[in-house]
């Protein structure tokens, strides 16, 4: 899990890479999940927060510019 004050040193161009990252992670951990497989299922959450965590950034970003 990536901290705020970590993201917030990243410019917009890989906050976008971070955060299909994120996503393309979210969707193999809702496949491991559908299949059984998938044991710690607070990963899940975790990595909804940090792709929320960096869509906000991105908006703060977008609304200053």
């Amino acid at each position: 899990m990536v901290k705020t004050k970590d993201l917030r040193a990243l410019s917009l161009d890989e906050l976008e890479t971070k955060l299909n990252e994120n996503k393309k992670e979210q969707f193999n951990l809702r496949i491991q999940q559908s299949t059984g497989q998938l044991t710690n299922t607070a990963s899940i959450r975790k990595v909804r927060r940090e792709a929320a965590r960096i869509n906000t950034l991105i908006s703060e970003r977008q609304k200053n510019n």
